[in-house]
């Protein structure tokens, strides 16, 4: 029964995939397990465990079950989400020396990095053996190009990192692959499980990308707009050098000595105080964070389009809501 007390569109969602999430929590434990090795299910427990919305094998949950799937590899299929989902969060703390995910700290910090990299790698591959339980070689293509994507993102990130000749064109390529990549994957899969037709098939996919890229926007306008309620501190981003939509879109309309200001804090890591409130300052200025603002929600209403040709079903309303949850926040 759907728990009448849950009111955001992903507790409700979470609610109606019960009995699914909690097989795939089982089997999450079951696959994580290592009978040479205990490091490894202690350094995956401890993120797995951490909390977290369990979106993405929701998602592959979700439109399984949207679309009439009626079987159990849904399952098998969701837990190989989640592992490919966490063995990037421990490879990317890594790479970004993260000392804090999820209030906690991060695996790197208490093991060490090694640990972190080969665990990572130990979740990565059994996520492929996952796959092939699903006897699916399509399914497998799609998994196996989602996880060369996000690689590719990561790493056109680094190239891409502290360069103030980044366009909109590469950021979005980075996003596809740190974020969409993943989304899309996840619901796919589940519509090629359930054996839909092509076009639902694209449909999803479409909604995925869309969401995972509405997602990202989001958390890099957040960056600039955030606070405590949003449990993100103001300027992160900045402070890091990292190339986010407002950032890219301010560079586009700068004058020579905005685009001076920004080759000193961003290429040259020569930071100072009141940087950040200049920064802010020039983006207000250029419209930037407005035009950031408008391009989430823009991202959420392809998703939802998406949405239209697939059945109708309960869990369809709740995707829709999902999208619009991603951008309350800045609507």
């Amino acid at each position: 029964m759907l728990d009448q007390k849950a009111h955001k569109p992903h507790e409700r969602l979470a609610a109606h995939l019960r009995d699914d999430l909690n097989a795939v929590d089982a089997m999450i434990r079951t696959r994580m397990a290592s009978a040479h090795a205990p490091r490894i299910p202690e350094v995956t427990a401890h993120l797995v465990e951490a909390g977290g919305k369990r979106l993405r094998p929701m998602l592959t949950l979700a439109a399984a079950r949207m679309c009439g799937y009626e079987g159990d590899k849904h399952v098998i299929l969701a837990t190989a989400i989640e592992f490919i989902h966490t063995a990037t969060l421990l490879h990317d703390d890594v790479v970004d020396e993260s000392a804090q995910r999820r209030g906690r700290p991060t695996a790197n910090l208490l093991w060490d990095n090694k640990s972190s990299v080969l665990v990572g790698d130990y979740l990565l591959a059994r996520a492929f053996q996952l796959m092939t339980d699903t006897e699916s070689l399509r399914i497998l293509a799609v998994l196996s190009n989602a996880s060369a994507t996000i690689t590719e993102g990561e790493v056109l990130q680094l190239t891409a990192a502290q360069d103030i000749g980044t366009t909109e064109e590469i950021y979005f390529k980075v996003v596809r692959g740190k974020t969409a990549a993943l989304f899309s994957a996840a619901t796919e899969a589940a519509g090629i499980l359930a054996g839909v037709s092509e076009e639902q098939v694209e449909a999803l996919y479409d909604y995925g990308d869309a969401l995972g890229i509405a997602f990202q926007v989001v958390d890099d306008l957040l960056d600039f707009w955030g606070g405590e309620a949003t449990g993100k501190n103001v300027g992160d981003d900045f402070r890091d050098r990292k190339m986010t939509l407002p950032i890219i879109k301010a560079i586009a309309a700068a004058d020579a000595e905005e685009r001076a200001f920004w080759k000193r804090t961003m290429e040259k890591a020569d930071q100072r105080d009141g940087d950040l409130e200049r920064a802010l300052e020039i983006m207000d200025r250029h419209g930037a964070l407005e035009e950031t603002r408008q391009a989430a929600l823009g991202w959420a209403d392809k998703a939802k389009a998406a949405l239209t040709s697939l059945p109708e079903d309960p869990i369809r309303d709740m995707l829709h809501d999902i999208a619009d949850y991603v951008v309350e926040r800045i609507s």
